[in-house]
């Protein structure tokens, strides 16, 4: 069934359908699996080699070097349908997805051809920014220090969601002279252990726990000649959380649907003799459907917002560029507060819509909102509201990219 037909809206681009019919096969098989998989703790290294071998990982690529050519609203609402199946696999792939952006964004052929490469064959990024330690706001604990033609990294990261599942990390730290680095490490290089150590109540396959580093090697290819993120990667990272909290919504809506169709017993002070009847039983489904809809809608204007600022990458007009980068970030930061109220609220509504036996873990019912919840607690929505409200009274744009640490 198209996008259209489900009543969740048109697809971005005439062709949307056309290209999400390769991988809905896939997503319906992660979703089969994805109540047993939490329950059990396995996590979906499986079902994100499904999504490699079909070529998902590849999505962003211009055609003729491998990829699909996707636009970013294309991506964005691929993201939702796989977050429709499965929160945690999204996540996974975020800094992926990240690190493709970069790859493209990169004004050095050399590297740039480089990864393309690479990403076309399969290969994936996990993430390594995030330090759970004492570091200082604006710098790193890691260090990647040069030594003659190569660079000795040592130091420990935590949300290092995706990486026990990729092939490469990408790594943010302070260099030798406590400046801002980015490097690709090999999971498999010596010195390098990742830990499936989050235990967060919520998205708790996404393996984001600790990456140490112990006197690890690279050579210089290694390190990002740039030293500095793409310049929409705020808004970016942002939005992807944001399409997952969309998917969790479209998931909440499915399943509240199936099981308000499916539920025998009744009330008998309710409204009819079947559950699927009662007309307040169907607002509450009607309710968490629609706060699904408009979720999905945000992310897929807010991608829209991306989508020009990648149109202007290589332009010589820097006041543009900027511009268009701030908008953006306005633009994600207005859709954090939208996004999240709808799906938390969706995903603790829909349980009005049935019995007790709807808490019971093995109906998965929870995991909703608790997916949701962890997902909105990464980028405080408090601060993303305020950062709104100051444009709207005094016209400052959004700050630049966000750090985490000690003052």
């Amino acid at each position: 069934m198209s996008q259209i037909d489900d009543a969740w809206g048109a697809g971005p681009s005439p062709r949307y359908e056309d290209l999400a019919q390769a991988f809905r096969p896939i997503f319906r098989r992660i979703r089969d699996s994805a109540v047993e998989r939490e329950i059990a703790h396995r996590l979906p290294r499986e079902e994100i080699s499904w999504l490699k071998d079909a070529g998902f990982t590849t999505l962003r690529l211009p055609q003729d070097e491998g990829g699909f050519g996707a636009t970013l609203p294309e991506l964005f609402n691929l993201l939702i349908e796989l977050g429709e199946a499965d929160p945690n696999v999204t996540n996974a792939l975020r800094a992926h997805f990240g690190f493709t952006e970069e790859v493209l964004n990169s004004p050095f052929k050399d590297y740039r051809d480089r990864w393309v490469k690479r990403i076309a064959a399969g290969e994936t990024s996990g993430s390594g920014f995030s330090e759970a330690g004492d570091n200082k706001v604006g710098h790193f604990s890691t260090r990647v220090v040069r030594h003659g033609d190569t660079w000795h990294i040592d130091g420990e990261k935590y949300y290092t969601t995706g990486s026990l599942f990729a092939d490469w990390i990408n790594l943010g730290a302070d260099d030798e002279n406590g400046d801002f680095i980015l490097a690709q490490v090999p999971t498999n290089a010596p010195g390098v252990t990742i830990e499936d150590d989050w235990d967060g109540f919520g998205q708790q396959l996404t393996a984001s726990g600790t990456a140490k580093f112990s006197g690890v090697t690279i050579p210089n290819d290694l390190v990002n000649p740039l030293r500095k993120r793409f310049r929409y990667s705020v808004a970016f990272y942002q939005l992807v959380h944001l399409a997952t909290l969309a998917g969790i919504g479209r998931a909440a809506a499915g399943d509240v649907a199936r099981l308000v169709n499916a539920r025998k017993r009744v009330f008998s002070h309710g409204n009819a003799d079947r559950v699927g009847a009662d007309p307040q039983i169907l607002q509450v489904v009607g309710k968490v459907r629609a706060n699904a809809y408009g979720a999905g809608a945000t992310v897929l204007r807010a991608a829209e917002a991306l989508q020009r600022v990648y149109d202007t990458r290589g332009t010589d007009v820097a006041e543009t560029q900027d511009l268009s980068v701030a908008v953006a970030d306005l633009e994600v930061n207005q859709g954090v507060t939208v996004v999240t109220t709808l799906v938390l609220e969706a995903t603790t509504l829909l349980f009005d819509a049935l019995g007790a036996s709807a808490a019971k873990r093995g109906v998965g019912l929870d995991r909703h909102w608790r997916n949701a919840r962890t997902l909105s607690s990464h980028n405080p929505r408090i601060y993303r509201e305020r950062i709104v409200g100051d444009f709207a009274v005094n016209g400052t744009w959004p700050p630049g990219p966000y750090r985490v640490g000690q003052p």
